[in-house]
């Protein structure tokens, strides 16, 4: 999932691309029997996604459990709140490992927490926010982004807002429609290479990649169990070749596939943790699965390669900025040097948040929040309110930046030769924000 993904409000999901693999519920492996746990955590996910269409986000668990759920008929929200609450209590005497408990944990509060705000007991934004992630995100001073926007105006002097310069500059690197799917290809299996000798891959992942239309996000991974994702890149807004690399690094390598890969060889296929065979929106594992999507770019992108990156893009992309290699290499070195401020400023969207669900501004007056305090252009602006208003997305709004600055300082809190190490254990064990705000 990409920093600037959404998705449709309610209803089915998108279509599938033509030609992309689709296994059947639970793929073509053989899917052991869950424990009671696993079973009635799994139960009660796939219930609640019912009441809450797009809470599962995937699901390769028993297909018996999805056909039984697809029978039945719909559960109210009370008692799908109470069978949460009952399941987490049963956590201390049937569950014996320390941190499946407490990842179990985490996450039924999060489903209690939405089936209770489903059946009429709903928190004040924020604490609904935290009791979903684990993790309370705060309001950020406008004084961070003001700083950014310094930043970049003084990377990229000239007339006009920075927000129009911003414009200006990367409508230069927007990649033809036409060469996309061999650049793609490329940055996959660059990625793919630089992730397997830092992290290994598990034996028989795969993924397929497709350009669709039509969509709110940029880009989608959609995790089909048996190693297998489909990644899909919107081309209904353009795409940029700095954006190109973060998005296939976000969805591909280390980010979202790697991960779920991993995480199904390891905790489903060999520990038999069968509650890891469904994904869910709108919980702790999602700040984790973000934050290291987003902080994966580092690992297979060293900061002394992506200047490099850049121009090599631009050459496959045939912009006209490559024609000089010297403006090219200049080109790509301010990008770089934009990526910090303009990553503070994307921060802007938890703020915009803030403002419209609990301070009760109006629609009108957040999107100008975000075009002015956020600097972004119009359109834009009105694309990531569209996020922040949809009742599935407000809440999940936070995190990618609240995510990623956690990760890394929980990353960062070790010698740098040690740090791939630790990032790796975010791609195969259950840990939750709590476990990782501990920088130690």
């Amino acid at each position: 999932m990409s920093p600037d993904r959404t998705s449709a409000a309610g209803g089915p999901k998108p279509r599938v691309p033509e030609g992309a693999r689709v296994p059947a519920v639970g793929g073509t492996r053989t899917v052991p029997a869950p424990d009671p746990i696993a079973r009635d955590y799994l139960l009660l996910a796939l219930r609640l996604d019912q009441r809450i269409p797009g809470l599962v986000d995937g699901y390769f668990g028993p297909a018996e459990l999805k056909a039984q759920v697809d029978m039945e008929q719909l559960r109210a929200a009370g008692r799908l709140r109470d069978e949460a609450a009952a399941l987490r209590g049963r956590l201390a005497t049937e569950v014996e490992d320390v941190d499946r408990r407490a990842w179990l944990e985490a996450q039924l509060v999060a489903l209690e927490t939405q089936a209770a705000a489903l059946a009429g007991d709903e928190l004040p934004y924020l604490e609904h926010v935290a009791r979903c992630f684990g993790f309370a995100p705060s309001r950020r001073p406008d004084a961070e982004f003001d700083a950014a926007a310094a930043r970049i105006d003084a990377l990229l002097p000239g007339p006009g807002s920075v927000a129009e310069r911003l414009a200006a500059w990367d409508q230069r690197f927007e990649v033809p429609v036409e060469r996309l799917p061999a650049i793609l290809a490329w940055l996959v299996e660059r990625c793919r290479g630089r992730a397997a000798s830092l992290f290994g891959l598990p034996e028989g992942e795969d993924l397929r990649v497709s350009l669709v239309t039509g969509q709110p996000w940029t880009g989608y991974n959609w995790f089909d169990g048996g190693r297998r994702s489909r990644v899909d890149i919107n081309t209904d807004l353009p795409l940029h070749a700095a954006g190109l690399i973060s998005t296939i690094a976000h969805e591909t390598y280390p980010g979202h596939h790697l991960e779920h890969a991993w995480k199904e060889a390891d905790l489903v296929d060999r520990q038999g943790r069968l509650e890891s065979s469904i994904l869910l929106i709108n919980t702790p594992e999602c700040l984790i699965s973000e934050g290291l999507a987003n902080l994966g770019r580092r690992f297979v992108v060293s900061p002394d390669e992506q200047a490099g990156l850049l121009v090599e893009l631009y050459e496959r992309a045939g912009l006209a900025v490559a024609a000089d290699p010297a403006a090219a290499g200049d080109a790509a070195e301010r990008t770089v040097d934009l990526a910090g401020p303009r990553r503070t400023l994307a921060a802007v969207r938890g703020n915009a948040a803030v403002l419209r669900h609990t301070d009760g501004r109006s629609h009108e007056e957040v999107l100008e929040y975000l075009e002015v305090v956020g600097r972004y252009a119009p359109t834009v602006a009105a694309k990531r309110l569209e996020f922040i208003e949809h009742p599935l997305w407000r809440t999940y709004v936070f995190v990618y930046a609240e995510g990623e600055a956690l990760l890394s300082r929980w990353v960062d809190a070790v010698p740098e030769a040690d740090r791939p190490a630790r990032f790796g254990r975010l791609l195969h064990e259950q840990l939750t924000p709590a476990a990782v705000t501990d920088p130690g």
